[in-house]
């Protein structure tokens, strides 16, 4: 037997940066605690809107299976005597699972290894409807909330009050209490259209129930009508809605009947820098804003009314009157900041703490302006100007309108250096160099953006991991992880030549030598492994098999590009049929070279004592190869010398095959270990194939 189970958790208005993260975690916290119990059910669904979390679970087993229980108890032996008399061992046992004496001799089984007392026990099922309070409040408590809450006098806590909870398992209510509340099958409707209480008649009805009492409690349902109503509504006034992602939800979290409206501001704040003006609709208002068809901003935004008003003019000039002063604010910041030039503003940066131990944001940007006019020389920046971005790049974190919207940091950089009069690519630079801002994002593409966000990144890098503070964890207060992505995308999709070794060495450099708490060299060290391990998820993301980067890994290189190149050549070269073969015979060889002690490195090859044609045409084919492949290792044409190197599998193949490189006598024993060697340091000028091999 089965039946449709409904659990709705009734509250006060739930945060909506975390709603849905908390209708998908309640969703799978339920369904993981049904599946533990062995429990079979259908369709699972869930439903968010701003007073209510819910789940309803289709065809869920009226019983948990029954389970058999096995104890197995002492050996035959301890247990009887030589007349069959149960010891003291035996009658301890049947104490314990509550059988009779007279039953022990049939209850003997063979666990594998010896006879033994075993008992076995049925447990019946145990009703689903009993288990339901425990289930739902269990997963109430494992929910992802940073900072619960009390309520009254309550001892109960959770991320907002809660003043109802409704479980219905069938059309039958489930006789439970969560949250202190006794479970019920009354819910709330609209909080103006429908104020009275419904009575919910089943958890498959529950849906289209709550929508007769204006409440779209499915989110994603909610967001597709919000994304196709703010369109539209864009259509109509002449525009094209810009719609972002986080906003939508946040915007579907704070709705239950939402409904677009058009809104107008004057025409002269225009003169604003558009993302300020969208910057101040999106974070204050919650507003959806407008481009025309050349994609520049118009005078109008959308907002999504939590009503159905038969006044909607009314609800469009109270939003308007509310956005007219946060707009007259922007404005006015606009102009202020625009008084002081960024030069100037930048001596208010002494007084802002980066890090304690690193000094102040004006000690950050002489290190970055430095740190930029070195690295120029690698990127092809202009010196003078990667050093004047480094200078200005953190003034307008003192502007006022960076101080009220912090996502315009850099963005107004640009703007007011603009203003001030500075070269274009430094004001470009002032906003790329926070590029890329997340995964997927686009990155700098100006020279002096490029070195300013390479230069900006680096010395936060050696600074914090040089005042021993590197992430842990999931802590990373400083975005290192991050800001070591960034880098690597850079200098890989802008093909930089650049050593990382290097450039770090030249970001120490401007650190205070007494702030480090080790050596300069150790810190490079540390940085550089966990800068370079950010690549492995770049290539997981990519589906390049984890074997391919360690191959490459394992020479400990420190060039970005170059670890890149041979990446993507080595995963070339293990899809080509000769791989395999190649890869253990490279494997066989590391084996046989590591147990040599007496083997120096770089030996020649004698050519008087290849005796076998195996060994003489694998030289041959070695000294070939070796002449075509070098010019291809210096254009870094790494893809092109694998496939040269893969010609080697008939001679190595042949050489395995006939020729016993243990030979006896030690010089022609010592001579075949040394062609070996050359074979290895040939695969070695690019990456250790051995460890495509995969492991055991």
């Amino acid at each position: 037997m089965s039946s449709d189970f409904l659990v709705e958790i009734g509250t006060e208005e739930l945060p909506p940066k975390s709603l849905l993260n908390l209708s998908e975690a309640f969703r799978e916290e339920i369904v993981n605690r049904l599946s533990e119990l062995k429990l079979n059910f259908g369709t699972v669904s869930s439903f968010a809107s701003p007073r209510r979390l819910a789940v309803v679970v289709r065809a869920l087993d009226s019983m948990t299976p029954g389970q058999e229980t096995i104890n197995w108890g002492p050996p035959k032996s301890v247990a009887f005597d030589q007349a069959g008399i149960p010891t003291r061992a035996a009658q301890a046992f049947a104490e314990k699972n509550n059988c009779p004496l007279a039953a022990l001799a049939d209850m003997v089984e063979h666990d594998g290894k010896q006879e033994k007392l075993c008992h076995r026990a049925s447990q019946p099922g145990q009703s689903t409807a009993a288990l339901l309070g425990d289930i739902v409040s269990g997963a109430l408590t494992a929910l992802p909330i940073p900072k619960r809450m009390r309520w009254g006098t309550r001892r109960e806590e959770f991320v907002r009050p809660v003043h109802w909870i409704v479980m219905l398992f069938g059309n039958e209510i489930v006789e439970t209490e969560v949250m202190g509340l006794p479970a019920g099958n009354r819910s709330r409707g609209h909080r103006f259209h429908a104020p009275n209480d419904i009575v919910i008649d089943s958890p498959a009805g529950y849906g289209q129930q709550l929508k007769q009492a204006y409440v779209l409690a499915d989110f994603a349902e909610r967001r597709h009508l919000i994304r196709e109503g703010v369109h539209a509504a864009a259509k109509q006034a002449g525009g094209h809605a810009v719609i972002d992602d986080d906003l939508l939800n946040e915007v579907t979290a704070l709705n239950e009947w939402p409904v677009p409206l058009v809104g107008q501001f004057e025409a002269r704040f225009l003169d604003v820098p558009a993302e300020a003006l969208i910057s101040s609709m999106k974070s204050h208002q919650k507003y959806f804003h407008v481009l025309d068809d050349s994609g520049k901003l118009m005078p109008i935004f959308i907002t999504v009314a939590n009503i159905e008003s038969t006044d909607p003019e009314q609800v469009i000039r109270g939003n308007e009157r509310v956005i007219r002063p946060r707009l007259s604010d922007a404005a006015f910041f606009y102009e202020t900041d625009r008084q002081t030039t960024l030069a100037k503003q930048r001596e208010l940066l002494r007084s802002i703490v980066f890090q304690a131990k690193l000094g102040s944001l004006f000690d950050k940007t002489e290190r970055v302006a430095s740190l930029a006019r070195t690295l120029s020389e690698t990127t092809g920046a202009d010196g003078a100007l990667a050093f004047r971005a480094g200078e200005l790049s953190k003034s307008d974190l003192v502007s006022e309108m960076v101080g009220e919207f912090d996502d315009l940091q850099g963005t107004m950089g640009r703007y007011y250096a603009m203003h001030d009069g500075e070269d274009p690519e430094v004001a470009d630079a002032l906003f790329e160099q926070y590029l890329p801002r997340f995964a997927g994002d686009i990155i700098p593409t100006t020279r002096t953006g490029i070195t300013l966000a390479i230069a900006d990144r680096l010395d936060t890098l050696v600074g914090i991991f040089g005042i021993g503070q590197p992430p842990s964890g999931s802590k990373d207060p400083f975005a290192l992880r991050r800001a070591s992505l960034g880098v690597l995308r850079i200098i890989v999709e802008h093909n930089i030549d650049i050593d990382l070794k290097v450039a770090l060495d030249l970001a120490l450099a401007q650190l205070d030598a007494s702030a480090l708490v080790e050596s300069a060299d150790h810190i490079n060290k540390q940085v550089l492994t966990y800068m370079l391990d950010r690549f492995k998820g770049r290539y997981e993301d990519e589906h390049i098999p984890s074997e391919v980067f360690q191959s490459v890994a394992a020479r400990q290189l420190s060039n970005p590009l170059d670890i890149h190149l041979r990446v993507l050549a080595v995963h070339a070269f293990n899809q080509l049929p000769e791989a395999e073969a190649l890869a253990a015979a490279n494997k066989r060889v590391s084996n046989i070279l590591s147990k040599q002690t007496d083997l120096p490195d770089g030996r020649e090859v004698n050519q008087d004592l290849l005796a076998e044609p195996a060994e003489q045409a694998l030289a041959k084919t070695l000294t070939a190869l070796t002449g075509s492949v070098r010019p291809l290792l210096e254009a870094r044409d790494y893809t092109s010398a694998l496939k040269e190197l893969a010609k080697l599998r008939d001679s190595v193949d042949q050489f395995f095959d006939e020729v016993m490189v243990m030979a006896e006598q030690s010089e022609v024993r010592m001579n075949r270990l040394a062609l070996l060697q050359k074979l290895q340091a040939l695969f070695l000028n690019i990456a250790d194939i051995s460890l495509l091999v995969p492991a055991k």
